[in-house]
Formats: C-alpha cells, structure tokens, sequence
C-alpha cells in the first residue's frame, strides 16, 4: 500500500459542497433493497468543483439534478465514486441506487442480521447506502420514510422522532422519522424488523417525558430490564455531573446478533451487539452485567460527547471516543467500587494498549494517516485517549473540568470540530496553559518514566527525580518532552502526604522537606499518567506499600511488582527460590477486611500480556511456565487461608448487589488457585452442580478447562446440552473450550469450527472461538511448532473475504511478533506473507501487514 492511498491529516480541507436536508426513502427487500435519496446541495465556494460523491457497491439506477434526469454521460463513476459537473450553487440532487442486504456479509451499511434489517455507518458505511458526502464535516438534517412488509417488519425505527405512519397496498406499511439535529451520516440508523418491546420512559431535569424503547428478540423480552435501568441511571448521571440533558422525545435501543462492533451512538436509535444488551442471572455473569451497563451508558453518554459535537474529520476520532471512555469510566466507578474500576482499567492499558503502542501499527490518538479507518479503532484511540483526558481532569481539577465541558459545548454545539479545539476550551476555561500538553494527541508510544530517590539525613531532606524519555520511531524520530501529572505519596512512621507534580521536562527533582527518616514513596498514585515506570523498590517497600498506602490502586500495583519480579527472576533463573515474603504478604491480603473484589484484584496474577511486554525476545513458554510455578508456590503455601476464603462464600443463593457480586470474585480467584492442585479438583464439579448463576457455572468451567481431564468433557457436554438455543451462552462455551489446556486443544479446535452452531459469519462467534483461542490460550497459541500461528491465519484468511473488520482486529497477536523470540519470530513472518500474498487481500488486513512487515 502506498502513502498515495492513504489519508494525511496535513492535507484536510473542508468540503465544497454542503448538504442542507437529506429525504431518504427505503423499499426493503432482501436482496433488491431501492434507496431514493433526495438533498438539497450548496457550493460552499464560487469555483464551481465537480461534485464528488462516495459511494461501493452499489448499483446506480439514477441520477437527477432539480427534477431533470442525467444521462451517463452527464456524470462519471467508479467503483468508489459518483462524479458529477455542476453549474450551480444550489440544487436538488435525487439519486436512486439498489442493494443487496442479504449479500452484505462486512456487516456495514444496510444487512441482515438475523431476521432483521440493520444498518452500521461509522465510520464509512453509509457509502455502501446511497452516494453522498461520506465524511463527518458535512452535516445535515434527516428525514427517513422506511416502507417494509407489514407482517415481516412490523417495527421500522430511525432517528429523531417518529412524524408518520400508515398502512400500504399489498400487505406494506411506512412509518417516516425526522431528526430536528444535524448530524454527518455516519450516526443515521435504520432497523426493521419483529421484536419484544421493552417500554419506559425517564422525566429529565427540566420535565420533559421521554419515552424509552429496548427492542430484542422475540423471547428475550426478559433479560433487557437490566439495559432499562442502565440507560436510566446513565441519563440522570449526566444531568447530575455534567449538566447535560437528553434532547429528543425517544430513545431506543435495539439489540442484534450479527455486529462488528460493540454498540453505536445513531442519534437517538442506538444499535447495540446483542452481548451488551441481554443479561439475567442465569445466562449473564457479574462482569457481562457490568459491561451492559457501561456500554448503555458510553453510547448515551456520545448523545453529547460525539453527536451534539461531533469530529470535523476521523483523524479527530478520539475527540469523542476517549472522552466519551473518559466519561463512562467515571460513571462506572461512581456506581461500583472506584478502585476495582480503575485496578481494571490499567490492566486493559498495559496489557493491550502498551504492546499496540510498541508494535507496528503504533499511532498518537490523533492519527497522522490512514488508509483504512476500521483501522484505528483501537485501545489507543479509546483507552489512552480517556487516559488522556483524565490527566487534563487531573491538571485542571472537577471544578475547572466541568467549567471547560461548559465552555466546549457552548462554543460547538452543533458543529465538527477537532482535538485542539476541545483542549483550547479546558486551558480557556480553566487558566491553565495546555499548549505542551497538546503533544499527547501527536505523539504515538508509551512514555517511560526513571525514578531516583536521594535522602540527605543530616537536611532532613528527600528528594524525588523523574526522567521522562519518549523513545523516537521510524515515523516519529524526534519527540518532544510532554506534560504529566504524576501524583504520590510519602509514607512514613509519622504520617503520609500526597502531591500532585507537573513533570514537563526530560528531568525534574523536587525536595521534600522536613522528614527525620527516608520516606516510602507510593508513586502515580490513581495511575495518573499513562506511562512505564522504572522505580527498583525493595520486597520491604513494596509489601509495605501493599498495606499502607492510601490509594488502593498503589497498594494494588505494589502487589503486582512484588510478584513481576518474582515472575521475571523465575523466566531467566527458573531454579530460583521463592520466599516466605510473597506468602506473607498475600496472606495478609487474604486476613484483612477490604472490600473482597479489591482482595480478588490483589490476589490475581499479572497476566501474561502484561508481562510479556516487559520482556525482549522472549520464549513464551518460559514465562507461563513461570507464571504458573508462582501461582502454584501461593497455592500450596496459603491452602488454608485461600479454601476458608472459599468455603466462606460458597453455597450463597445469589445476589445482584454490589457486595455479593465482589464476594462472588474473591471466591473464584480463590477457586483458580486451589484447583491447580490435584487434591482439590473435586471443587470444579461441586461447585459447577450447585451454581445457581453463570458467574459461578463459567468460573467452575474455566477451572475444567485448565484441567483438562474427563470431567471436563463431561461438564462441557452437559453446558452445551443445556444452553444449545442460547447463542450468546455458546459463545462463552466456544470462548472456554478454545482455552483448553491440553495439546489436544488443535484438534478441538477443528472440530468446532465444524459445529453446527458455529459461523464465521457472526462476528461473536468468530471472536468467541478463534480470538479467544489466540488471546487467552497462550501456552498452545505460542507452542514452539507452529501450529497456533498457521490456526489464525487460516481463519484470517476465510475472513477476509467474509468480513475484513473482523479479519483485521483478529491479526493483532500475529502483527505484535517482535517481542519473540527469533524462532518465533520466524514461523509468525512465514504466516504474515502468505496473507500479504492473497490476490483479494482487504483494505484492512494490506494496512496492518504493510506496516508489520515494513517495519
């Protein structure tokens, strides 16, 4: 792929063209879906430019230009684009195009999904609708007439408020929806088809009714109240911090099966992956309810923060999605335990967003180019674009925050701005200069952050330096040095003292004065920057920390270093001895009185992801076999304390309070580490028998999985026996039985890619079995042969003619190769080429190779 394909910020310029009001009307049909689009279009300038119009596979029936129909030769198209010379400067523009749902297995624009018709435009999709001016500047007013079969399509929804309806010949009937909001067309929707209603409705702050709408699938009518009460609590929430009100007289939800992504802000009707809808106590997990509500919450929450406002081009993606994460983060840790969210949200950042930000497809949050926009949804666009926001809460303060959120949306309601336009509002705002804290949105990696410490004993005098180092890349070989709150604290026998310092240099020392004796330093408390940190602490200061510290997040990350070093000792010396230390420091964990989630976070091992990024040509199976002689050090030296743990919270009947739900966590890490000693397998089928709720069914079947013996073929045929109907409880079972830790686990694997159940087709499937398979089995995903790799590019292969967006996302773990070892390495590169080789090869699967085998 050559930079000629692709995008560059540098060179945006606003459209010539602009576009008023948009009238579309939809005569459904599976395969011969009719699209009539009429809008009124004015040049922006006086030169007169060729209007060009974005449109992919679609068949043009006709164009016409104020009621007069052009000929061919009035107009020019391409595979990609509608060409049409004009003379005026403002005009109606009809074009008539047909499509082919059923046939749309990329699952963008309009498709099938299931027996429903769905549409997905962000980012690019509405191309594949009707030819327009697909990009986000060009905003206008929609009014959509949807005409379906009566009996089939019973619902036909859009966006805005719903201004007609009525019955048709033939068995047909519209229904025609107006939004009164511009909007660019990647947030219009269009669902038609028969479901359960799930009906509310929800009095804002001013007293405006507001009817809210959850559509599911016949039968599931049941497991959308969770979703309900979700939406409710995230609306009052944004009245109550941000002051933000919703705006039209409905809201609805509908929740399908086949989508590429999570869910999707279309104003006012929000098109949501079934998963993050449906929940009820015996097919949902505690973690599966916590992710519908904050998913129900993040799309609300774009209302404003990306629909209201929205980005002037893509390149500005995370001016909505990292602050819209930045807020349904907030809204997550105001309604569970603040510090498991954020224990949570790290772990997600240095597991897969640091090793993003080290691999080949790094990138700033604002992007410099692109050649495929699916692309760059990704955990640095989303989770270091919240982090970024958060470190400008951090720098300006709740109060200064909200004042600059005020300001941002009385400059741009209604309009598509950038990045800069959103900081320039918080330092206006607040007083404060953000102008070197800008660079954060143009500069990709992670910064790593050295820590010294110096006592002078005689001065009473403690001094803290911090070097900042922003390692230079083949795209970026200058950076400069960036602007970071790094919070901590000072702990000694006489007390504690927080600080919050402004690091803007390549170093900086600051003196503490006054201390009789060396403090211990609980450092980036609330992780307050997203960095790496070198800071050697001795097992002393850290356990210390692990109890004293008045961050739970510190007290936290002091566990994780205490027990990566361990880890990291054992991959290179694996004779090394552990100590009594590591069980004296869990074991007080497990006797303390903290809340049981933050003791289940504490207890959980760092993940292999997170390690592996610590690690340079590394042999994975070295540090798993690492990882699991650590895990069964603290298995068999706390036994006692971990099975009381357990015994105390087995056999509760279930509750879905927050007390209940962090009981249920620390009983199942507590089950993890005792079932990895034999004398204890018996509790994966006793507890399996007497679950009375999915958390504890799947935690007992992952144990199973891990084990790998005949009750786990007898568990996972009674599992799959018992939820055959439900799909997204079979996805969980394709998920575990991808994670099986035998070497039988190959021919597994071909097997249920045979299932009957199983589809390439539905991207939760696909994700399910396959990227479950390469993310979380990673002892048989590296195994030394090969045959993990050649796995997921044969899959990757299929997909790319099915469904390149999911193709794409899947390739991660293959393009991240160069923190292996060079056999590895070798065998990943082989597999990466013969994908490079396929005559059909995507947008997305050329960009992503390209840029790994380029770099």
């Amino acid at each position: 792929m050559t930079d000629n394909a692709a995008r560059i910020l540098a060179d945006y310029q606003a459209s010539d063209f602009s576009i008023s009001t948009i009238n579309l009307t939809f005569e459904l049909s599976d395969t011969a879906t009719i699209v009539t689009n009429e809008m009124s279009v004015s040049s922006t300038n006086n030169n007169h430019a060729d209007l060009v119009l974005n449109g992919e596979h679609l068949t043009l029936v006709s164009v016409s230009i104020d009621g007069v129909a052009l000929n061919k030769e009035h107009y020019e198209l391409t595979e990609t684009l509608l060409t049409i010379p004009v003379s005026k400067s403002d005009f109606s523009l009809t074009i008539v195009t047909e499509i082919n749902p059923v046939e749309n297995t990329a699952l963008e624009g309009l498709f099938k999904s299931g027996g429903a018709f769905c549409t997905q435009c962000e980012a690019e999709g509405f191309r594949r609708i009707s030819y327009y001016l697909d990009r986000p500047d060009v905003m206008a007013k929609f009014t959509t007439k949807i005409i379906a079969d009566k009996v089939k399509y019973p619902y036909l929804l859009s966006n805005g408020n719903k201004i007609a309806q009525g019955d048709l010949p033939n068995g047909m009937h519209f229904v025609t929806w107006q939004d009164p909001f511009l909007k660019p067309c990647y947030l219009f929707a269009l669902v038609a088809g028969d479901f359960d209603v799930l009906s509310d409705s929800y009095k804002t702050v001013s007293g405006r009714d507001v009817a809210l709408e959850i559509f599911v699938d016949r039968g599931n009518l049941f497991k959308a109240h969770h979703a309900m009460a979700s939406l409710k609590k995230s609306m009052q929430w944004d009245e109550e911090t941000f002051g933000l009100e919703y705006d039209l007289d409905i809201y609805m939800i509908v929740a399908v099966d086949f989508f590429n992504m999570g869910a999707m802000e279309n104003k006012g009707l929000n098109v949501f992956n079934s998963k993050f809808v449906l929940a009820d106590q015996k097919t949902a997990t505690d973690t599966d309810y916590f992710n519908v509500e904050a998913v129900i919450a993040h799309e609300y929450f774009h209302n404003w923060t990306g629909n209201r406002v929205t980005c002037r081009d893509w390149f500005q993606l995370s001016l909505k999605e990292g602050l819209t994460v930045f807020r349904d983060q907030q809204f997550s840790a105001d309604m569970h335990s603040a510090a498991v969210t954020r224990i949570q949200n790290v772990r997600v950042l240095r597991a897969h967003q640091f090793a993003e930000d080290a691999g080949p497809m790094a990138h700033p949050i604002r992007p410099e180019k692109v050649v495929e926009m699916n692309n760059f949804y990704t955990l640095t666009v989303y989770e270091k674009g919240a982090e970024v926001i958060r470190m400008i809460h951090t720098l300006l303060g709740k109060d200064n925050f909200r004042k600059g959120m005020d300001l941002y949306f009385e400059r741009f309601d209604g309009m598509a701005v950038t990045c800069d336009d959103f900081v320039d509002a918080m330092a206006d705002a607040s007083g404060i200069n953000l102008q070197q804290f800008k660079r954060w949105y143009s500069q990709s990696g992670t910064p790593e952050l050295t820590v010294i410490e110096a006592y002078d004993e005689i001065k009473q005098v403690f001094s803290l330096t911090v070097k900042q180092v922003n390692a230079p890349s083949k795209v970026q070989p200058v950076k400069g040095n960036l602007h970071l709150p790094i919070k901590i604290e000072l702990i000694t026998d006489n007390g504690k003292a927080q600080h919050c310092l402004a690091l803007t240099e390549s170093e900086q020392t600051w003196q503490f004065k006054g201390y009789n004796a060396k403090p211990i330093v609980a450092f980036l408390s609330g992780f307050s920057a997203p960095v790496k940190v070198n800071f050697p602490q001795s097992n002393h200061e850290l356990a210390t920390l692990m109890v004293d510290a008045s961050d739970a997040f510190n007290r936290w990350d002091a566990g994780q270093s205490l027990l990566t070093g361990y880890i990291l000792t054992l991959v290179k010396e694996s004779e090394f001895d552990l100590t009594e230390t590591l069980i004296a420091a869990f074991a007080k964990i497990l006797a303390s009185d903290i809340d049981p989630a933050l003791k289940a976070e504490q207890l959980t091992l760092p993940s292999f992801d997170e390690l592996i990024d610590k690690l340079d040509q590394a042999d994975p199976i070295a540090l798993l076999d690492a990882i699991q002689k650590v895990r069964l050090f603290l298995a068999k030296g706390l036994t006692k304390e971990l099975s009381l743990s357990y015994q105390k919270f087995q056999g509760q009947d279930y509750k879905n309070d927050g007390q209940s739900i962090a009981e249920r966590a620390l009983k199942n890490v507590c089950l993890s580490y005792l079932t990895s000693l034999p004398e204890y397998h018996e509790l994966i089928s006793k507890q399996y028998e007497s679950s009375d709720n999915m958390t504890d069914t799947l935690a007992a079947l992952v144990g199973a999985a891990k084990i790998a013996n005949n009750v786990t073929d007898q568990l996972m045929t009674d599992f799959e026996q018992q939820w055959y109907e439900t799909p997204l409880v079979m996805d969980k079972w394709f998920s575990i039985q991808a994670g099986l830790d035998s070497e039988k686990v190959f021919s597994h694997l071909e097997s249920l890619l045979t299932h009957p159940l199983f589809t390439l087709k539905n991207p939760n499937r696909a994700r399910s079995l396959i990227g479950a398979f390469a993310q979380q089995n990673p002892r048989y995903f590296h195994c030394e042969s090969g045959k993990g790799y050649q796995f997921l590019a044969q899959q990757i292969k299929q997909l790319n003619d099915i469904n390149p967006q999911v193709a794409s996302r899947l390739i991660t773990p293959l393009i991240q190769f160069e923190r292996f070892d060079s056999q590895r390495q070798k065998i990943i590169k082989e597999q990466l080429l013969e994908l490079a080789a396929l005559p059909n090869l995507s947008k997305d699967l050329q960009e992503k190779l390209d840029a790994t085998l380029n770099h």
